[in-house]
């Protein structure tokens, strides 16, 4: 299942992360990698809020698409 179709509230566990080299290399880091844990806090006008790594970090819907939980 992708990130952006995660429900708000709930952690969930990254298991892939696709796209290239740039794109994973950008997530990273911002703490994305296989095995964090990550949770959705809220959704704004197209952009995803989320909690990894006690932090909060806001991407857009395209990067999240690109996140598999």
């Amino acid at each position: 299942m992708l990130l952006s179709m995660a429900t708000p509230g709930e952690t969930n566990h990254i298991k892939k992360i696709t796209g290239k080299d740039t794109t994973h290399q950008f997530l990273a880091s911002l703490g994305f990698v296989e095995g964090a844990d990550v949770t959705i806090i809220s959704e704004l006008s197209g952009n995803i809020i989320l909690n990894i790594k006690d932090t909060r970090v806001a991407i857009d819907k395209n990067m999240a698409n690109r996140i598999i939980i």
